[in-house]
């Protein structure tokens, strides 16, 4: 018999080169998910102004805006300590993002040993989705934080079934479900397959199976004081900015963990797609030799389980409640492809060969990275700079459609203009979501121009700031703006050129702004 050949490794200092090298990459990821130039966007403008709100207001604040709460309650303390400023805000989701790192590696280890664990640290360390995400001061990052400590807790709670591993299951499901909603989908799916180990599983895991399907029950439970407002959610508000998921939604979203529509956002991507694949399915013969086993490795399955089950019930789910879909709600899914990928990784033979693919992956990943320093993701700062540059006390800034107005109103200075938005007339601190598609369709753009001349009199002039495409407004703010324009009482002025959205992993909140002055105020 011939024995299996010998891995690579190398002289002695390669072991601790190694490690020097994966050690300094981590830390490269840690200090991104600090450094972000961009101002922030509606969604984190909106999460900011929601979270100073008094707790007792934040349940009506939520049935206006459609999410859960606990993002919100953390980032009410956060924001105590810590001041408002885009850097302190959007600390919190650094520090979480950091925190999920040890987990990666213990359930890595859990899964293939100190290979499969360094690879997952690695590669999440430097993956651009959970770099963007650790720099939004949004709940993404804490999504993922919960998913990689609920799968270390599930692993504990299989392999002992104890009331500690069992309580910790249980406080990671709730956490997940008060974070995103999209957390349904990934609960409803993990529980699936928990009952089909409880009766048809592996021996060794029937028992811890059925105990930590209770514990996820427990933790379902425990998330039940929040469904009334869940409820009027679903019935009021929803997502009237974006289509149901699809499976092409879903594809386009599992290419965006790579980066976005980028040339190394797309080599990332299939890199993941082909390695996850090695990890399912990969089993090695040798040093330079990989079978396929098409009854996949019993390691992975669970993984690749959770991984498209939950991509499949979110499609049915969008269509069944009619909810929207981007891309960042895939989150939830992240550290399972991860995993899965390390896992992959792990599978080739020779040392050399590992870390030859791994260090593929982290360049593609740093590439992808590391433009989030730099890469905008509003106009709302050109606009405000321009405001602050020519706008005069008591002049008129108004937004069409109103999701433009709290990113520009962070920026400027409190009290100094009229401010409202299109088409409920209120101010830009909060966007409205309850009957949003009723209340666009309602909105009458040549009232709206009226009022807004209204408003401003003889002596001010009117601001307009605004962006054509949103879904359920039609053309409503071009004619608003075509209205201003019919006056030949104002001069109009393009001051600031809206750029159109990109397709990329870093949205695009795009807008332009036109000044109409009376005689009186004109530039």
């Amino acid at each position: 018999m011939v024995a299996a050949p010998r891995d690579w490794t190398g002289p002695r200092w390669v072991g601790p080169a190694i490690v020097a090298v994966a050690g300094a990459l981590v830390l490269a990821g840690v200090a991104l998910r600090f450094w972000a130039r961009s101002d922030m966007w509606l969604d984190e403008a909106l999460t900011l102004d929601i979270a100073r709100l008094p707790l007792s207001h934040l349940d009506a604040a939520l049935r206006q805006d459609g999410a859960p709460p606990l993002y919100y309650v953390l980032l009410h303390f956060w924001v105590g300590m810590v001041g408002t400023s885009d850097t302190a805000v959007r600390a919190l989701s650094g520090v979480i993002g950091c925190l999920t790192l040890p987990f990666a590696w213990v359930a890595g280890r859990r899964l293939g040993g100190r290979a499969v664990a360094g690879a997952a640290v690695v590669l999440l360390a430097t993956s651009p989705f959970a770099v963007r995400y650790a720099t939004e001061n949004r709940m993404y990052a804490l999504v993922i934080l919960f998913v990689a400590m609920g799968i270390v807790a599930l692993q504990r709670a299989l392999e002992r079934p104890r009331a500690g591993n069992l309580v910790a299951l249980a406080l990671c499901v709730a956490g997940l479900l008060y974070s995103h909603y999209w957390s349904m989908y990934l609960v409803a799916t993990t529980m699936a397959w928990l009952a089909f180990e409880a009766r048809w599983g592996r021996a060794a895991w029937r028992r811890g199976a059925r105990r930590a399907l209770v514990a996820c029950a427990v933790g379902c439970v425990v998330f039940l004081p929040w469904v009334p407002t869940l409820a009027y959610q679903l019935a009021h508000t929803g997502t009237p900015w974006s289509e149901p998921a699809s499976f092409v939604a879903m594809v386009d979203a599992v290419s965006s963990f790579g980066g976005g529509p980028t040339a190394q956002g797309r080599g990332l991507a299939l890199m993941y797609f082909g390695i996850a694949g090695l990890g399912l399915f990969g089993v090695a013969r040798g040093r330079f030799h990989i079978d396929l086993d098409l009854r996949t490795r019993p390691a992975g399955r669970p993984l690749a389980v959770v991984f498209f089950g939950t991509l499949a019930v979110a499609i049915v789910g969008g269509y069944v409640f009619s909810s929207g879909f981007q891309a960042r709600y895939a989150a939830v899914v992240l550290v399972p492809l991860i995993l899965l990928v390390a896992m992959g990784i792990a599978t080739f033979g020779d040392r050399r060969m590992r870390l030859g693919v791994l260090a593929v992956a982290v360049a593609f990943g740093l590439a992808g990275s590391v433009p989030n320093i730099w890469t905008s993701r509003t106009q709302a700062g050109q606009v405000a700079a321009a405001l602050d540059a020519a706008a005069r006390p008591g002049d008129v800034v108004a937004f069409c459609p109103d999701q433009l107005g709290p990113a520009v109103h962070q920026l400027l200075p409190a009290g100094r203009y009229q401010e409202v938005t299109f088409p409920r007339r209120t101010p830009p601190v909060f966007v409205d979501w309850v009957d949003y598609a009723r209340a666009t369709g309602a909105g009458d753009p040549v009232a709206f121009a009226a009022y807004l001349e209204r408003l401003a009199g003889p002596g001010h002039s009117i601001w307009y700031v605004w962006q054509g495409g949103y879904q359920t407004l039609g053309v409503r703010c071009e004619t608003i703006a075509g209205q201003l324009q019919a006056d030949g009482g104002l001069r109009a002025q393009q001051v600031v050129v809206g750029v159109p959205p990109r397709q990329a992993l870093v949205g695009y909140e795009g807008m332009g702004l036109l000044r109409f002055s009376p005689p009186s105020a004109a530039p």
